[in-house]
Parts: C-alpha cells; sequence; structure tokens
C-alpha cells in the first residue's frame, strides 16, 4: 500500500521514506567524479520528484540499467532538497511484483474528466459545424485518432502531461473558444473550432506514449520535424483526400504553424487572421491555468509556491479566501 505521495515529499525534508513510485524517465549517468550513478524521475498521481543513487555497485547495474518508463519500483531514500527543489536520494530499489498489491490509480496523474466524456464532448462541436468540409475533416481525424486520444498525454513534461492530458487541453480550449466567438462576432465559429482540434493533434506522433499516458520523451520524426511540421503534412494530406479547398486548407495549416506565435517557440509566422490569433491566447492561456493550478495544489491558504520554472521562476500564490 502506498503511504507517501510525491506532493507531500516537500513537508518531509531529511526524512527517510520506503514507498512505490512509477518510473517517469531513467538512466544510468557519470558524474563529475568519473563514477556512475542512476538518475531517475520518479511520479504518482500527484507529481514528480527527482531522484538519484549515487553508490552503484557493480552488481546492480544489470537491474538498474532494465528499470524504464512506466515500471513502478520500490524505493527506500532519503528525502533532500537541491536547488530549492525535493530530490530523493535512494539507498535501495526494486521492482514491484504481484505480491505487493499496489493500486495503478495511485500512480497514474490522469485528466480530472472522464476521457470517454472530452471525447463525446469534443466529437458534438465538430458535428454542429455548420462548414462541411471543416465538419468532416474534423470527424475524421477525431474517428481515426480515437484509440490513442483516449490516454495520451498533451506533452512528454509540463502543461497536461497526463493521461487524457492531450484530450483535456482540446476540451477547455473549444469551451473557452465558442464562448469567446459569442463576445466578438467578427470569428468562425467553426473555423476557431476546428483550429482547437487540429493544432496539437500531431502530438500522437511527436510524443511517445505507454498506455497510461506517461511519455518518455519524442519520436524520431518528433524530434525532427516537431507537431507543428507535422500537422501541417497531415492536415494537407487530408485535405487533398476530402476534397477540401486550397485557400481553406492553407488557412488551417496557417493556424498550426503560427499558433506557437513566436519563431523560438516554433512559429516561423504569427498570426494573419483573427481565428488564429484567438487560437494562439487560447493555447496559451489553458496551459498557464494548468500550470498555476498544479502550483496551487496541496498549498495552504496564504502560502507560496516553490517557484515554477515553467511560469518564470514565479512563486504562485494562494489566496486565503480559496
Amino acid at each position: 500500500m502506498k503511504q507517501y505521495y510525491a506532493e507531500d515529499l516537500k513537508n518531509r525534508l531529511d526524512s527517510e521514506i520506503t514507498d512505490f513510485f512509477m518510473v517517469k524517465g531513467a538512466g544510468i549517468k557519470v558524474g563529475a567524479n568519473k563514477k556512475p550513478y542512476f538518475d531517475v524521475l520518479l511520479g504518482d498521481k500527484t507529481g514528480e520528484v527527482n531522484s538519484k543513487k549515487w553508490d552503484i555497485a557493480e552488481s546492480e547495474t544489470d537491474m538498474l540499467s532494465g528499470i524504464k518508463e512506466g515500471d513502478i519500483v520500490k524505493v527506500r531514500a532519503q528525502v533532500t532538497q537541491w536547488q530549492n527543489q525535493t530530490q530523493l536520494r535512494i539507498g535501495r530499489i526494486r521492482m514491484s511484483n504481484e505480491e505487493d498489491q499496489l493500486d495503478i490509480s495511485d500512480f497514474i496523474k490522469a485528466a480530472p474528466e472522464k476521457s470517454e466524456e472530452m471525447y463525446s464532448f469534443i466529437c458534438g462541436a465538430a458535428e454542429d459545424m455548420k462548414d462541411e468540409h471543416l465538419r468532416k475533416l474534423c470527424g475524421k481525424i477525431l474517428t481515426d485518432n480515437r484509440e490513442k486520444l483516449m490516454y495520451y498525454p498533451a506533452a512528454s513534461k509540463n502543461h497536461h502531461a497526463e493521461y487524457g492530458g492531450l484530450l483535456y487541453h482540446m476540451k477547455r480550449m473549444l469551451m473557452t473558444g465558442l464562448r469567446v466567438c459569442e463576445v466578438y462576432p467578427i470569428l468562425d465559429r467553426d473555423l476557431v473550432a476546428a483550429g482547437v482540434i487540429i493544432h496539437d493533434i500531431e502530438k500522437l506522433n511527436e510524443i511517445e506514449s505507454n498506455k497510461y499516458g506517461v511519455s518518455p520523451g519524442y519520436s524520431f520524426e518528433g524530434q525532427m520535424l516537431g507537431h507543428i511540421v507535422q500537422g501541417i503534412k497531415y492536415i494537407d494530406r487530408l485535405a487533398a483526400e476530402l476534397g477540401i479547398p486550397d485557400e481553406k486548407a492553407v488557412m488551417l495549416e496557417h493556424m498550426i504553424l503560427s499558433h506557437h506565435y513566436e519563431p523560438e517557440f516554433g512559429s516561423p509566422k504569427k498570426p494573419l487572421f483573427p481565428e488564429a490569433e484567438v487560437l494562439h491566447y487560447l493555447d496559451i492561456l489553458d496551459a498557464r491555468m494548468f500550470d498555476m493550478e498544479e502550483a496551487l495544489r496541496g498549498l495552504e491558504p496564504g502560502e507560496f509556491s516553490d517557484r515554477i520554472w515553467i511560469l518564470d521562476n514565479r512563486r504562485i500564490y494562494k489566496s486565503t479566501e480559496q
């Protein structure tokens, strides 16, 4: 039975724990002293913690080399701190077994809504589109990718890196986007909704993930091209297959191309029409809100979080009114 959760470890500095965690990333590295050490990112449904096993016996090398992403391990470790971040100094580590009688729900960080319900909401928005071409395109994309969408994260790390995270990101963006269209009549509702559905769809092929939504990193094509280029290729192929007019196809591709907004974040062009502009801000808003929700989780009212790198190294405050 699991006793300690990742988000609680910061309150147990300098104590020793023995517990189970899921491996999010692992490898044997060589330190500045030329000696090997085991570098492993451990996690559960509440978060992740960087961990190190500094002293590796020769007899342990094969066992440690066999530990991979998605495995559940039992560790005995000292809770320490490094550069203001909680870290585990591992003394002993082993693979879990059936006798441990673990509940997998303790280890999977998942979106707070059921995948089937989120998928149904998004499909409903696609079916409501008045534009026949966009309705057909989005319907095909959602149908063809249904299996992966049920569990895929929206990132290897950072925002929405969780079971069903990509669906959760799409759904919240879609909810906000449809409301924004009510405020700004200039916006084409169908085009905004289509942009939300397609903008990150090739993360399904950019990122690698197991059935738990745990990602070890990026695919070969994902590293070489990235989901923006992959997405443009995908839409270009589908547009030709479905007979979508050239102008509409190029506008959809532009929405994918420009949604990161800046060249340093992967977008060589900024949005050139209103729906593309709105898509960028829907994307960044949902990512920031997710990161802030994560920062506030586990805090008491009146407390500040640790510094959050992804939020420009800010410490996020939890109001006493919450």
